[in-house]
């Protein structure tokens, strides 16, 4: 049985949005699977290194992060989205 996309996370730099399904573990996963290259170190929220713009919808961390993030931020390594998102990764 396939799995049906919970929600579509639009990149800033790609044309066609991405789908996350439940079995993925974060936004960070679902990139990663994509073959989108993405920074990151610790896939806890302790280094902050995957940071992203979070320019529409809305998410949730699985686990708090210690890392500091801003307004309009988050860490891809421990989040995953509530509805489609859109996000902008750092050059």
């Amino acid at each position: 049985m396939v799995e049906k996309p919970i929600y579509l996370i639009q990149v800033n730099n790609i044309e066609e949005p991405l789908k996350y399904v439940a079995s993925s573990c974060s936004i960070l996963e679902t990139l990663e699977n994509a073959n989108i290259q993405v920074s990151y170190q610790c896939r806890e929220g302790f280094c902050g290194a995957c940071r992203a713009k979070l320019l529409n919808g809305s998410t949730q961390y699985s686990n708090e992060p210690l890392a500091f993030v801003r307004e309009g931020e988050i860490l891809l390594c421990c989040s995953k989205p509530l509805s489609d998102i859109k996000i902008e990764l750092p050059e």
